[in-house]
């Protein structure tokens, strides 16, 4: 299966280059402000992406998703799995999608380091193996431009008890990259960077 990742997409999400795949997941902050207008376009467009299978989490940004008031499937396309603590298995492939990032609560989907976002990170099945999630893993492409990295230290933890091959995820846009381990292949796919310009590529992986 051929997986095109993309993230932090801040409503210029049209002015992506797509290539050509199975699979498109966005690894959240689809919207800017995460209003219902913001978040509709962006699954307007998402739906209408040329793949299979289109896998979606959000982000800090995406309120919208946070808010409980309202049904998300009444606006989620059919087409669009979106996870949030949960999976979905994809011709044999099992994903796994958490929108949770450690830090200020005054962003959507935020929790305090420690036990309160391991929370999340306990209910990864041992047999995932495509992992999403908005932040990134402690000291893997996390990197701001004052060199302080802001992984989530218990996501890192957590991976070592998974089999995962491949984790996705963005908030770092000026960290943008993929980096291969002996275990795992770790994807930041921002597709913006820190002056919110679309130049990162979609990155491509292959899942056999």
């Amino acid at each position: 299966m051929k997986i095109i990742c993309i993230s932090d997409t801040h409503n210029k999400h049209e002015k992506l280059i797509l290539p050509s795949g199975d699979c498109i997941v966005h690894a959240g902050d689809f919207t800017e402000a995460g209003t219902k207008r913001e978040t509709i376009s962006f699954l307007e467009w998402f739906s209408s992406t040329p793949y299979k299978h289109k896998v979606l989490i959000a982000g800090n940004h995406d309120f919208y998703f946070q808010k409980k008031n309202h049904k998300l499937d009444q606006i989620i396309p059919d087409n669009i799995h979106y996870l949030e603590d949960s999976g979905v298995t994809i011709e044999d492939v099992n994903f796994w999608g958490s929108p949770y990032t450690p830090g200020d609560k005054s962003w959507a989907f935020t929790k305090d380091r420690g036990r309160p976002i391991s929370k999340h990170w306990n209910k990864i099945p041992l047999d995932t193996n495509v992992l999403i999630t908005h932040t990134p893993p402690f000291g893997i492409l996390d990197e701001l431009d004052n060199k302080t990295m802001i992984g989530c230290k218990n996501l890192t933890e957590r991976l070592k008890e998974l089999k995962i091959s491949h984790h996705i995820f963005g908030h770092v846009h000026n960290d943008y990259g993929k980096v291969k381990t002996e275990r795992i292949t770790y994807i930041n796919s921002s597709s913006i960077d820190q002056s919110y310009r679309i130049i990162n590529t979609p990155i491509s992986i292959i899942h056999r």
